[in-house]
């Protein structure tokens, strides 16, 4: 998933712009257990001709991540918002994830 967030602890409406990064829970692990040296590989659904999904495949690979059972097909990048929080405001997240391409698979499109 595409990652944005305002830089330090800005909020949402006080930042003119967006830190973009990459993230997911299970992309993390799988990054995390190459980094300790055990074979990792990550399974999902990206669009096809999308700079940023292509983005998202190298930047797993370069963590030595295997990227081979990736599927492109149709739908869009799921996106999510992160407002870090300070001393007793707690981080925010906001989802933005209808129509992602990993939600429109049907049984047996994915191997």
């Amino acid at each position: 998933m595409l990652r944005l967030a305002p830089p330090g602890y800005e909020r949402f409406l006080q930042s003119p712009q967006f830190v973009a990064t990459f993230g997911g829970g299970e992309a993390n692990v799988a990054v995390a257990l190459s980094g300790f040296g055990w074979p990792a590989a990550y399974v999902t659904v990206l669009p096809p001709n999308h700079p940023i999904a292509d983005a998202v495949i190298v930047e797993l690979r370069r963590f030595g991540v295997d990227t081979s059972h990736i599927v492109r097909a149709k739908g869009r990048m799921g996106v999510y918002y992160v407002e870090t929080g300070a001393n007793q405001r707690p981080s925010k997240v906001v989802y933005d994830r209808e129509g992602d391409s990993i939600a429109l698979p049907k049984q047996g499109d994915i191997d």
